[in-house]
Formats: C-alpha cells, structure tokens, sequence
C-alpha cells in the first residue's frame, strides 16, 4: 500500500491544496519498505486527484484540505486522512501503529471529534461539545 503526506519543512503541510512536495510511503505488513519524495505543481483539483492516483497511492494523509479536492481525491478512490499536523515521521510512526487520530495530531481549532465524524463532502456531522 501507498501512503501520501504532503510536506512542508519536514511537518506536514498545512493545507493540502497549496503543497508543492508529497511523501510517497510505501508500506508492506504495516511496516515501512520505501519512501520517496516528489512534486506536486499540478493546481487544479481534479489534476492534483489525477497525479495522486497514477502514483498509485492508497491514502492520503494531510493538513486543511479544500472540500472539492477532499471530494475529488476520494472519487478516485484515496481514502483521506484529513486535519493531520505535526512532524512528518512521527505521524507517519503513529499511522503504522493505528493511532493517527490522537488528538496531539489534530489540526488546531479542529476537535478529535471533527476528524472521525465528517460526512461527504467533507461536512462536519457531529453535535456541539
């Protein structure tokens, strides 16, 4: 499977549709076997969605990400991690061991709650804490 973070000064970017370099993270038995970097220059939604998709990545995992390319991501069949932030390596660590969605990687101003419970269209589906 591979995985996508788009970075930005070794953390992850902080908003998805302005990032100009990805991690490309291949992993094998939840184990990391190969990483490389690349550009990502394509602006437009469904190019960004396109390029992502014939580098045969599985999951992206990213900052702030605009609905429109959340959405166009997924109908090429990503699965999006959405409102990530912190050190490249140590999200990439606590993706592998299944604890992504701890609140120290969330996004500022975004609660636990808004990552696990967005609906289509990236829409917050929950109720008021």
């Amino acid at each position: 499977m591979r995985i996508a973070i788009p970075t930005w000064s070794e953390r992850v970017s902080p908003v998805f549709d302005e990032a100009r370099t990805v991690l490309l993270v291949d992993i094998e038995d939840g184990r990391e076997t190969s990483r490389l970097e690349t550009s990502l220059s394509e602006a437009e939604s469904a190019e960004r969605a396109a390029k992502l998709a014939g580098l045969g990545v599985a999951c992206l995992i990213c900052g702030a990400i605009s609905q429109e390319l959340e959405a166009r991501v997924s109908q090429v069949g990503i699965e999006v991690i959405p409102q990530v932030c912190g050190p490249v390596n140590e999200v990439l660590s606590a993706y592998l061991r299944g604890a992504i969605q701890e609140p120290n990687f969330a996004m500022p101003g975004c609660r636990h709650c808004c990552r696990n419970q967005r609906g289509r269209g990236g829409r917050w589906r929950g109720g008021r804490r």
